[in-house]
Protein backbone atom coordinates (compact mmCIF):
# COMPACT_ATOMS: atom_id res chain seq x y z
CA UNK A 1 0.00 0.00 0.00
CA UNK A 2 0.99 3.98 -0.11
CA UNK A 3 0.93 5.88 2.52
CA UNK A 4 0.95 9.73 1.83
CA UNK A 5 1.09 12.91 4.23
CA UNK A 6 0.66 16.71 3.97
CA UNK A 7 3.14 18.48 5.67
CA UNK A 8 2.31 22.45 6.61
CA UNK A 9 5.86 24.02 5.51
CA UNK A 10 9.22 22.67 2.97
CA UNK A 11 8.19 20.29 1.15
CA UNK A 12 4.55 20.03 0.06
CA UNK A 13 4.10 16.17 0.19
CA UNK A 14 6.29 13.22 0.69
CA UNK A 15 5.30 9.72 -0.17
CA UNK A 16 6.73 6.13 0.47
CA UNK A 17 5.60 2.47 -0.77
CA UNK A 18 5.12 -0.22 1.17
CA UNK A 19 5.58 -3.03 -0.07
CA UNK A 20 5.31 -7.08 -0.56
CA UNK A 21 8.86 -8.56 -1.32
CA UNK A 22 9.14 -11.99 -3.08
CA UNK A 23 10.01 -13.55 0.41
CA UNK A 24 7.08 -12.12 2.15
CA UNK A 25 9.55 -9.44 4.15
CA UNK A 26 7.70 -6.07 4.25
CA UNK A 27 10.23 -3.36 2.36
CA UNK A 28 9.78 0.51 2.78
CA UNK A 29 11.03 2.37 0.13
CA UNK A 30 10.98 5.94 -0.28
CA UNK A 31 11.44 6.99 -3.53
CA UNK A 32 12.07 10.68 -2.50
CA UNK A 33 15.85 9.49 -1.62
CA UNK A 34 15.82 6.70 -4.93
CA UNK A 35 14.73 7.42 -8.12
CA UNK A 36 14.97 4.34 -10.12
CA UNK A 37 15.73 4.61 -13.76
CA UNK A 38 12.77 4.59 -16.23
CA UNK A 39 12.02 1.95 -19.54
CA UNK A 40 11.28 4.10 -22.29
CA UNK A 41 7.40 3.63 -21.85
CA UNK A 42 5.20 6.48 -24.42
CA UNK A 43 2.65 8.20 -22.84
CA UNK A 44 -1.16 8.79 -24.48
CA UNK A 45 -2.69 11.70 -22.36
CA UNK A 46 -6.75 12.32 -22.13
CA UNK A 47 -7.40 16.11 -21.43
CA UNK A 48 -10.07 18.18 -20.80
CA UNK A 49 -7.81 20.95 -21.27
CA UNK A 50 -6.20 22.22 -24.91
CA UNK A 51 -2.46 22.30 -24.95
CA UNK A 52 -2.39 25.57 -26.23
CA UNK A 53 -4.71 26.87 -23.75
CA UNK A 54 -3.48 28.68 -20.03
CA UNK A 55 -0.18 26.90 -19.19
CA UNK A 56 -1.05 24.34 -16.12
CA UNK A 57 -0.70 21.30 -14.51
CA UNK A 58 -1.01 18.52 -17.41
CA UNK A 59 1.51 20.46 -19.62
CA UNK A 60 4.22 21.49 -16.69
CA UNK A 61 4.06 17.74 -15.94
CA UNK A 62 3.90 16.76 -19.80
CA UNK A 63 6.49 19.14 -20.65
CA UNK A 64 8.73 17.55 -18.79
CA UNK A 65 7.85 13.98 -18.93
CA UNK A 66 8.42 13.73 -22.75
CA UNK A 67 12.10 14.88 -21.86
CA UNK A 68 12.67 11.05 -21.77
CA UNK A 69 8.69 9.24 -22.72
CA UNK A 70 6.92 10.36 -26.26
CA UNK A 71 3.79 11.90 -25.42
CA UNK A 72 0.61 11.87 -27.49
CA UNK A 73 -1.58 15.02 -26.27
CA UNK A 74 -5.67 14.21 -27.32
CA UNK A 75 -7.85 16.78 -26.70
CA UNK A 76 -11.69 17.38 -28.02
CA UNK A 77 -12.67 20.57 -28.82
CA UNK A 78 -16.16 21.96 -28.04
CA UNK A 79 -18.70 20.57 -30.58
CA UNK A 80 -19.46 22.53 -33.86
CA UNK A 81 -22.93 23.42 -35.57
CA UNK A 82 -21.06 23.58 -38.85
CA UNK A 83 -19.46 20.53 -38.46
CA UNK A 84 -21.47 17.40 -40.77
CA UNK A 85 -18.86 15.04 -39.10
CA UNK A 86 -16.32 13.99 -36.41
CA UNK A 87 -12.77 15.39 -37.49
CA UNK A 88 -9.16 15.43 -36.12
CA UNK A 89 -6.22 17.07 -36.92
CA UNK A 90 -2.65 15.67 -35.67
CA UNK A 91 0.67 18.86 -34.92
CA UNK A 92 3.49 18.54 -33.21
CA UNK A 93 4.92 20.78 -30.77
CA UNK A 94 8.33 21.87 -31.66
CA UNK A 95 9.53 22.15 -27.97
CA UNK A 96 8.92 19.26 -26.84
CA UNK A 97 8.21 15.74 -27.66
CA UNK A 98 4.85 16.39 -27.97
CA UNK A 99 2.11 15.38 -30.68
CA UNK A 100 -1.30 16.60 -30.15
CA UNK A 101 -4.60 14.74 -31.85
CA UNK A 102 -7.25 17.56 -31.64
CA UNK A 103 -10.66 15.68 -32.23
CA UNK A 104 -14.06 18.46 -32.95
CA UNK A 105 -17.53 16.38 -33.43
CA UNK A 106 -20.62 18.08 -34.88
CA UNK A 107 -23.18 19.75 -32.31
CA UNK A 108 -25.72 17.46 -33.16
CA UNK A 109 -24.24 14.44 -32.40
CA UNK A 110 -22.41 15.53 -28.99
CA UNK A 111 -24.89 14.18 -26.46
CA UNK A 112 -25.58 10.54 -28.35
CA UNK A 113 -22.62 9.27 -25.67
CA UNK A 114 -22.11 6.07 -27.05
CA UNK A 115 -21.64 7.25 -30.46
CA UNK A 116 -18.95 9.98 -29.04
CA UNK A 117 -16.87 6.88 -27.23
CA UNK A 118 -17.24 5.14 -29.97
CA UNK A 119 -15.85 7.40 -32.57
CA UNK A 120 -13.51 9.00 -30.53
CA UNK A 121 -12.26 5.48 -29.85
CA UNK A 122 -11.78 4.87 -33.58
CA UNK A 123 -10.26 8.28 -34.47
CA UNK A 124 -7.42 7.15 -31.85
CA UNK A 125 -6.94 3.64 -32.71
CA UNK A 126 -6.99 5.54 -36.95
CA UNK A 127 -4.26 7.18 -35.91
CA UNK A 128 -2.20 4.97 -33.99
CA UNK A 129 -2.25 2.63 -36.80
CA UNK A 130 -2.15 4.92 -39.64
CA UNK A 131 -0.08 8.74 -39.64
CA UNK A 132 1.39 7.61 -35.51
CA UNK A 133 2.07 4.03 -36.89
CA UNK A 134 4.68 2.54 -34.09
CA UNK A 135 5.39 6.19 -31.90
CA UNK A 136 3.31 4.66 -29.12
CA UNK A 137 3.28 1.09 -28.95
CA UNK A 138 2.04 -0.64 -25.59
CA UNK A 139 1.61 3.26 -23.88
CA UNK A 140 1.13 4.65 -20.48
CA UNK A 141 -2.51 5.89 -20.32
CA UNK A 142 -2.98 9.67 -18.58
CA UNK A 143 -5.69 10.42 -17.90
CA UNK A 144 -6.89 14.04 -17.10
CA UNK A 145 -10.38 13.52 -17.85
CA UNK A 146 -12.74 11.00 -16.31
CA UNK A 147 -15.36 11.34 -18.82
CA UNK A 148 -12.90 10.11 -21.15
CA UNK A 149 -12.38 6.74 -19.45
CA UNK A 150 -15.28 4.43 -21.32
CA UNK A 151 -13.92 5.36 -24.98
CA UNK A 152 -10.34 4.86 -23.96
CA UNK A 153 -9.94 3.02 -20.72
CA UNK A 154 -9.56 -0.83 -21.42
CA UNK A 155 -9.78 -0.66 -25.06
CA UNK A 156 -6.72 0.88 -26.06
CA UNK A 157 -3.61 -1.96 -25.30
CA UNK A 158 -1.61 -0.05 -22.81
CA UNK A 159 1.15 -0.72 -19.71
CA UNK A 160 -0.90 0.93 -17.31
CA UNK A 161 -3.17 3.83 -16.47
CA UNK A 162 -2.34 6.32 -14.58
CA UNK A 163 -5.18 8.90 -13.53
CA UNK A 164 -3.78 12.67 -12.23
CA UNK A 165 -6.60 14.08 -10.41
CA UNK A 166 -6.82 17.55 -10.16
CA UNK A 167 -9.56 19.22 -9.24
CA UNK A 168 -13.23 17.88 -7.83
CA UNK A 169 -14.79 18.57 -11.63
CA UNK A 170 -18.01 17.20 -10.84
CA UNK A 171 -18.62 20.46 -8.39
CA UNK A 172 -18.10 22.52 -11.87
CA UNK A 173 -20.39 24.68 -13.36
CA UNK A 174 -21.99 22.98 -16.40
CA UNK A 175 -20.28 19.44 -15.08
CA UNK A 176 -22.04 16.26 -17.02
CA UNK A 177 -23.78 14.38 -14.20
CA UNK A 178 -22.07 11.22 -15.76
CA UNK A 179 -18.83 12.40 -14.39
CA UNK A 180 -18.84 10.90 -10.76
CA UNK A 181 -19.51 7.52 -11.79
CA UNK A 182 -17.17 7.43 -14.83
CA UNK A 183 -14.48 8.59 -11.91
CA UNK A 184 -15.47 6.02 -9.84
CA UNK A 185 -14.60 3.69 -12.33
CA UNK A 186 -11.07 5.32 -13.19
CA UNK A 187 -10.16 4.83 -9.78
CA UNK A 188 -10.91 1.37 -9.80
CA UNK A 189 -8.71 -0.28 -12.30
CA UNK A 190 -6.26 2.95 -12.44
CA UNK A 191 -3.00 1.78 -11.23
CA UNK A 192 -1.57 4.84 -10.18
CA UNK A 193 -3.68 7.76 -8.83
CA UNK A 194 -2.20 11.73 -8.22
CA UNK A 195 -4.06 14.14 -6.78
CA UNK A 196 -3.41 17.81 -7.19
CA UNK A 197 -4.53 18.77 -3.48
CA UNK A 198 -4.14 17.15 -0.10
CA UNK A 199 -7.90 17.50 0.64
CA UNK A 200 -8.55 15.82 -2.67
CA UNK A 201 -6.21 13.18 -1.80
CA UNK A 202 -8.23 12.24 1.64
CA UNK A 203 -11.43 12.62 -0.58
CA UNK A 204 -10.07 10.13 -3.37
CA UNK A 205 -7.63 7.60 -1.28
CA UNK A 206 -10.50 5.62 -0.57
CA UNK A 207 -11.28 4.17 -4.32
CA UNK A 208 -7.95 3.54 -4.83
CA UNK A 209 -4.96 2.13 -2.74
CA UNK A 210 -2.18 3.31 -4.57
CA UNK A 211 -3.06 7.13 -4.53
CA UNK A 212 -0.42 10.09 -3.71
CA UNK A 213 -0.72 13.73 -3.33
CA UNK A 214 1.43 15.88 -5.24
CA UNK A 215 0.34 19.69 -5.40
CA UNK A 216 1.62 21.71 -8.11
CA UNK A 217 5.17 22.88 -8.29
CA UNK A 218 6.73 25.92 -10.04
CA UNK A 219 9.24 27.60 -12.22
CA UNK A 220 11.28 28.89 -10.46
CA UNK A 221 13.92 30.49 -12.96
CA UNK A 222 11.00 31.48 -14.81
CA UNK A 223 8.79 33.38 -12.20
CA UNK A 224 12.13 35.47 -10.87
CA UNK A 225 12.40 37.22 -13.81
CA UNK A 226 9.73 39.26 -12.23
CA UNK A 227 12.89 40.63 -10.30
CA UNK A 228 14.78 41.55 -13.16
CA UNK A 229 14.46 45.74 -13.35
CA UNK A 230 15.67 45.30 -16.94
CA UNK A 231 12.72 43.19 -17.74
CA UNK A 232 10.17 45.43 -19.82
CA UNK A 233 6.55 45.62 -18.61
CA UNK A 234 3.87 44.89 -20.89
CA UNK A 235 2.11 47.92 -23.13
CA UNK A 236 -1.17 47.64 -21.21
CA UNK A 237 0.23 47.63 -17.69
CA UNK A 238 3.12 50.00 -17.53
CA UNK A 239 1.04 53.59 -17.37
CA UNK A 240 -1.39 51.85 -14.98
CA UNK A 241 -0.59 53.96 -11.77
CA UNK A 242 0.81 52.27 -8.68
CA UNK A 243 0.19 50.39 -6.51
CA UNK A 244 -0.81 47.55 -7.96
CA UNK A 245 -2.76 44.21 -6.56
CA UNK A 246 -2.71 41.68 -9.27
CA UNK A 247 -3.86 38.34 -10.05
CA UNK A 248 -3.05 35.63 -12.92
CA UNK A 249 -5.09 32.72 -13.84
CA UNK A 250 -8.36 32.27 -15.32
CA UNK A 251 -11.13 34.07 -14.41
CA UNK A 252 -14.47 32.18 -13.73
CA UNK A 253 -16.94 31.33 -11.44
CA UNK A 254 -14.41 30.25 -8.79
CA UNK A 255 -13.21 34.37 -8.31
CA UNK A 256 -14.97 35.95 -5.10
CA UNK A 257 -16.32 39.11 -7.65
CA UNK A 258 -18.08 40.80 -5.14
CA UNK A 259 -14.41 40.87 -2.96
CA UNK A 260 -13.01 41.99 -5.82
CA UNK A 261 -15.54 45.41 -6.78
CA UNK A 262 -14.98 45.94 -2.50
CA UNK A 263 -11.58 45.94 -2.79
CA UNK A 264 -11.76 48.46 -5.35
CA UNK A 265 -14.40 50.90 -4.14
CA UNK A 266 -12.99 50.70 -0.78
CA UNK A 267 -9.52 52.05 -2.04
CA UNK A 268 -9.62 53.99 -5.16
CA UNK A 269 -6.61 54.70 -5.50
CA UNK A 270 -5.52 51.09 -5.49
CA UNK A 271 -5.35 49.68 -9.22
CA UNK A 272 -6.79 45.64 -9.37
CA UNK A 273 -5.15 44.35 -12.44
CA UNK A 274 -7.17 40.53 -13.49
CA UNK A 275 -5.07 38.94 -16.11
CA UNK A 276 -6.33 35.74 -17.93
CA UNK A 277 -9.00 34.53 -19.75
CA UNK A 278 -12.77 34.82 -18.98
CA UNK A 279 -15.05 31.30 -19.33
CA UNK A 280 -18.14 30.10 -18.16
CA UNK A 281 -19.41 33.80 -17.02
CA UNK A 282 -20.49 36.66 -18.88
CA UNK A 283 -19.14 39.99 -19.44
CA UNK A 284 -21.62 41.22 -17.02
CA UNK A 285 -20.15 39.11 -13.84
CA UNK A 286 -17.35 41.72 -14.34
CA UNK A 287 -16.74 44.61 -12.30
CA UNK A 288 -17.22 48.36 -14.32
CA UNK A 289 -15.18 49.82 -11.08
CA UNK A 290 -12.71 51.73 -13.03
CA UNK A 291 -9.50 51.02 -11.13
CA UNK A 292 -10.20 47.05 -12.20
CA UNK A 293 -8.58 46.41 -15.02
CA UNK A 294 -9.75 42.99 -17.12
CA UNK A 295 -6.45 42.52 -19.26
CA UNK A 296 -7.67 39.05 -20.42
CA UNK A 297 -5.65 35.98 -21.59
CA UNK A 298 -1.86 36.83 -21.88
CA UNK A 299 1.02 34.15 -22.45
CA UNK A 300 2.54 31.80 -20.05
CA UNK A 301 5.76 33.66 -21.17
CA UNK A 302 4.71 36.82 -20.04
CA UNK A 303 3.51 36.61 -16.75
CA UNK A 304 6.59 37.52 -15.04
CA UNK A 305 6.69 40.74 -16.71
CA UNK A 306 2.84 41.58 -15.26
CA UNK A 307 4.25 39.98 -12.24
CA UNK A 308 6.69 42.58 -12.24
CA UNK A 309 4.37 45.20 -11.57
CA UNK A 310 2.49 43.71 -9.07
CA UNK A 311 2.84 45.34 -5.51
CA UNK A 312 0.01 42.79 -3.56
CA UNK A 313 -0.21 39.36 -5.59
CA UNK A 314 -3.94 38.44 -5.40
CA UNK A 315 -6.23 34.93 -4.75
CA UNK A 316 -9.29 36.58 -4.15
CA UNK A 317 -11.36 32.73 -4.58
CA UNK A 318 -15.07 32.82 -3.27
CA UNK A 319 -15.85 29.75 -0.81
CA UNK A 320 -18.24 27.32 -2.15
CA UNK A 321 -18.07 23.53 -4.09
CA UNK A 322 -16.26 24.60 -6.59
CA UNK A 323 -13.31 25.61 -4.84
CA UNK A 324 -13.23 23.61 -1.95
CA UNK A 325 -10.82 20.98 -3.28
CA UNK A 326 -8.23 23.86 -5.25
CA UNK A 327 -4.93 23.98 -4.98
CA UNK A 328 -3.66 27.25 -6.48
CA UNK A 329 -1.28 26.79 -9.00
CA UNK A 330 -0.26 30.50 -8.62
CA UNK A 331 0.14 30.33 -5.25
CA UNK A 332 3.56 28.66 -5.90
CA UNK A 333 4.71 31.14 -8.99
CA UNK A 334 3.66 34.29 -6.87
CA UNK A 335 6.17 32.95 -4.50
CA UNK A 336 8.80 32.94 -6.99
CA UNK A 337 7.84 36.71 -7.94
CA UNK A 338 9.28 37.17 -4.39
CA UNK A 339 5.78 39.68 -3.64
CA UNK A 340 3.46 39.27 -0.86
CA UNK A 341 0.38 36.93 -1.08
CA UNK A 342 -3.16 37.67 0.28
CA UNK A 343 -5.48 34.77 -0.35
CA UNK A 344 -9.46 33.92 0.39
CA UNK A 345 -9.26 31.17 2.98
CA UNK A 346 -9.02 28.13 0.83
CA UNK A 347 -8.71 24.94 2.70
CA UNK A 348 -5.05 23.65 0.83
CA UNK A 349 -3.60 27.52 1.11
CA UNK A 350 -4.66 27.51 4.73
CA UNK A 351 -3.41 23.92 5.10
CA UNK A 352 -0.09 24.28 3.08
CA UNK A 353 1.27 28.17 3.06
CA UNK A 354 0.00 29.97 5.93
CA UNK A 355 3.55 30.28 7.22
CA UNK A 356 3.86 32.64 3.32
CA UNK A 357 0.68 33.71 2.55
CA UNK A 358 -1.59 36.58 4.20
CA UNK A 359 -4.77 34.61 4.86
CA UNK A 360 -8.05 36.55 4.48
CA UNK A 361 -11.00 34.78 5.88
CA UNK A 362 -13.56 37.75 5.14
CA UNK A 363 -13.89 40.49 2.35
CA UNK A 364 -13.13 43.16 5.38
CA UNK A 365 -10.16 40.76 6.44
CA UNK A 366 -9.17 40.44 3.06
CA UNK A 367 -8.71 43.90 2.27
CA UNK A 368 -7.11 44.69 5.73
CA UNK A 369 -4.50 42.18 4.62
CA UNK A 370 -4.08 44.17 1.36
CA UNK A 371 -3.59 47.14 3.50
CA UNK A 372 -1.07 45.73 5.28
CA UNK A 373 1.19 43.97 2.45
CA UNK A 374 1.21 47.48 0.84
CA UNK A 375 2.20 49.44 3.86
CA UNK A 376 4.80 47.00 5.00
CA UNK A 377 5.45 43.32 3.49
CA UNK A 378 6.32 41.10 5.49
CA UNK A 379 10.19 40.07 4.14
CA UNK A 380 10.11 37.06 6.44
CA UNK A 381 7.14 35.29 4.79
CA UNK A 382 8.66 36.72 1.28
CA UNK A 383 11.52 34.87 1.73
CA UNK A 384 10.39 31.56 3.30
CA UNK A 385 7.74 31.98 0.21
CA UNK A 386 11.48 31.41 -2.23
CA UNK A 387 12.60 28.82 -0.04
CA UNK A 388 9.76 27.01 -0.39
CA UNK A 389 8.92 27.84 -4.29
CA UNK A 390 13.10 26.60 -4.67
CA UNK A 391 11.83 23.02 -2.47
CA UNK A 392 8.90 22.87 -5.19
CA UNK A 393 9.86 22.98 -8.62
CA UNK A 394 7.99 20.95 -11.29
CA UNK A 395 11.14 18.88 -12.01
CA UNK A 396 11.49 17.50 -8.48
CA UNK A 397 8.19 16.87 -8.61
CA UNK A 398 8.05 15.33 -11.92
CA UNK A 399 10.81 12.95 -11.18
CA UNK A 400 8.76 11.67 -8.03
CA UNK A 401 5.49 11.15 -10.48
CA UNK A 402 7.92 9.42 -13.05
CA UNK A 403 8.94 7.59 -10.20
CA UNK A 404 5.82 5.97 -8.52
CA UNK A 405 4.58 5.64 -12.61
CA UNK A 406 7.89 2.93 -12.76
CA UNK A 407 7.33 1.67 -9.63
CA UNK A 408 3.73 0.42 -10.91
CA UNK A 409 5.47 -0.88 -14.23
CA UNK A 410 7.94 -3.03 -12.26
CA UNK A 411 5.23 -4.51 -9.80
CA UNK A 412 3.05 -5.29 -12.46
CA UNK A 413 5.56 -7.42 -14.36
CA UNK A 414 6.71 -9.33 -11.22
CA UNK A 415 2.53 -10.02 -11.02
CA UNK A 416 2.00 -10.55 -14.53
CA UNK A 417 -0.83 -12.94 -15.57
CA UNK A 418 -1.46 -14.95 -18.18
CA UNK A 419 -4.14 -12.69 -19.46
CA UNK A 420 -3.44 -9.95 -20.82
CA UNK A 421 -4.30 -6.49 -18.46
CA UNK A 422 -6.01 -5.00 -21.67
CA UNK A 423 -8.61 -7.60 -21.15
CA UNK A 424 -9.01 -7.75 -17.64
CA UNK A 425 -10.29 -3.87 -18.16
CA UNK A 426 -12.44 -4.43 -20.68
CA UNK A 427 -13.82 -6.81 -18.52
CA UNK A 428 -14.58 -4.33 -15.88
CA UNK A 429 -16.03 -1.89 -18.44
CA UNK A 430 -18.74 -4.59 -19.85
CA UNK A 431 -19.71 -6.45 -16.97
Amino acid sequence: MSMSYCETSGKIATTTFETDGADGERILRNITRETPETDGFSIIVHSRLQWDWVWQRPQQFLSRLSRRHPVLYIETLPPSPELKAPRTAIRRIKEYNVTVLQMQFPLSVWHHEDYVDRERRNMLLAALHGPLAGEFDSPIQWFYDPMAVTAFGGYIKSRAIVYDCMNEFSQFRGAPPEIVEREKLLLSFADVVFTGGCRLWEAKRHFNPNCHFYGCGVDVEHFSCANDKSLPLPEDIRHIAKPILGYFGVVDERLDHALIEKMAMAHPEWNIVMVGPTIKIGASALSKQPNIHWLGARPYAELPAYARAFDVCLIPYTLNETTEYINPTKTLEYMATARPIVSSSLADVVSHFFKVVEIGHSHTAFIEQCEKALRKPNQTKIHRGLEMANANTWDKIVSELEAHVQYALDRKQRRVSAQPYVGQVSEMLVN
